[in-house]
């Protein structure tokens, strides 16, 4: 054999042996993890598995925590839908962006092209979302790869007036269908369902328990009105809170009108049932991915935007930095990092989902993401961590939150410190006790340095939260 053939032959086997092993190695190679993508709009945490108010009905989100790491102290970046749901997408806090209230219109403060989902789909993912991800059901269309239209379909049910079931069972007769959350899961149910030669990316966000608390009468009937227990309240708990904090109280406002009208019992009613029906809606989301060929390698990430105040500290609605208004559900069920029945005390706050899930992914971090991740706490639930959750409300307003403590700074100077270990309900207000400078002086170091001046077009009178949402968006562009 001529010496020239000899070594074409080599070489051509010396290829064939390379594309055998290229071909052997992406056969081999672990699948990148598909993503269900769950958002609830303003659920507290009255939850089961949180233990918060025994009175809730919460079987599902419980089954959920049940399966991964649940979280029992997570917070919101911002209590205020459109500036949290901001944080949380586009991977930046409040005092970098200068988004700090509902009305701010994010599009204007935010690139386009940093949210979490455009990792995701430049990664080659489909991503898919519907109902109520980013503030008003709006999103950049270029971050998805399809989204539900929800032309005719109604977040309160049609006929529902915005003010409608604060405080009594809703007066029209509705199904659970009527509501769009029941169409939002169904979208993201035929997503689980049909498979794709593609990872998926889904988010399903749901409306409710937002305003107005409307759901059908059944789930009213869950929680009879003679049964319903307020919340543990301290007469004149605003006495020792300065004046920062009276202001976001608002007593004379909603409280007021509660005690004035006799209607505390009924919201909460209300309130439970709206959780309730949200609930369901999780079971049926739950139900389909058990079944779904790709259950074994999707990741669940479970949220709620915010908290919400039923009377503590005499204030409704969100929209201050106490616990009740900033502590949300948070679960995440990654297979081959998360253990069924974790549980993690330590404190967290929702801008580390964006750097989580770029880890648990095998994604680039973009630069322009801040927060840690919490892989670490996912393997180990009660691993070392020395970092609070962080919330801000309003231009140089901030809490921290550790395990123990909770440390607010208004803009004016004026401060909150709560032992949480021995008042849970944040009735003691040590701030101006001199023994506890040294905390204070040790959780001020985690406050920003530099704020962003507020850049919006929102404000503290802009938070009307009962705001229908946003209807009839199109599909975005594949």
């Amino acid at each position: 054999m001529p010496a020239s053939l000899r070594r074409s032959l080599l070489l051509a086997a010396a290829f064939a042996c390379l594309v055998a092993r290229a071909f052997s190695a992406d056969a081999t190679a672990p699948k990148r993890p598909n993503v269900l993508f769950i958002a609830v709009d303003d659920l507290n945490h009255w939850v089961g598995y949180l233990g918060r108010n025994p009175q809730t009905k919460t079987p599902n989100i419980d089954r959920l925590a049940r399966m991964g790491v649940a979280f029992r102290h997570a917070y919101c970046a911002v209590p205020a839908c459109e500036p949290a749901r901001g944080a949380l997408m586009g991977g930046q806090r409040p005092w970098t962006t200068g988004l700090y209230y509902n009305g701010d219109k994010w599009k204007s403060l935010l690139p386009e092209g940093q949210g979490l989902t455009m990792q995701f789909k430049k990664a080659g993912y489909r991503v898919s979302g519907a109902g109520k991800i980013y503030h008003s059901d709006q999103y950049f269309p270029s971050e998805w790869t399809e989204y539900m239209d929800s032309t005719g379909l109604s977040a309160s049910g049609k006929g529902v007036t915005k003010d409608e079931g604060f405080h009594d069972p809703v007066k029209a007769d509705l199904k659970d269908e009527d509501l769009m959350d029941w169409q939002t899961v169904n979208y993201s149910i035929e997503r689980l369902k049909n498979p794709s030669a593609e990872p998926f990316f889904i988010a399903c966000g749901l409306h409710k328990p937002h305003l107005p608390f409307t759901v059908p009468r059944k789930y009213y009937d869950l929680f009879p009105l003679e049964t319903i227990q307020l919340p543990p309240y301290k007469q004149g708990d605003l006495d020792d809170v300065p004046a920062g904090g009276k202001k976001m109280a608002k007593a004379a406002q909603d409280h007021a009108r509660f005690i004035r009208d006799g209607n505390w019992k009924n919201a909460i009613q209300s309130y439970l049932a709206t959780v309730a029906y949200t609930d369901m809606n999780i079971g049926r989301l739950l139900d389909a991915f058990d079944q779904s060929p790709q259950r074994d390698n999707t990741l669940i990430v479970f949220w709620g935007d915010h908290g919400w105040s039923f009377g503590e500290k005499d204030h409704w609605r969100k929209f201050a930095l106490w616990e009740e208004p900033t502590r949300a559900p948070f679960i995440i069920v990654a297979p081959g990092v998360t253990r069924a029945g974790g549980m993690s005390d330590r404190p967290v706050d929702f801008m580390s989902i964006y750097p989580t899930l770029c880890e648990l992914a095998g994604l680039p971090l973009p630069a322009h993401v801040e927060g840690p991740s919490i892989v670490p706490l996912l393997r180990n639930p009660q691993a070392a961590w020395d970092r609070p959750a962080i919330t801000t409300h309003g231009f140089m307003n901030h809490t921290v939150r550790t395990e123990q403590w909770r440390y607010i700074r208004y803009a004016d100077g004026g401060e909150e410190l709560y032992d949480e270990t021995k008042d849970p309900y944040e009735w003691t207000n040590l701030a101006n006790r001199p023994e506890f400078a040294r905390t204070k002086a040790d959780l001020a170091k985690w406050l920003p340095e530099k704020n962003a001046p507020h850049k919006g077009a929102g404000g503290p009178g802009d938070e009307d939260d009962a705001k229908p949402a946003r209807q009839g968006q199109k599909k975005a562009n594949k």
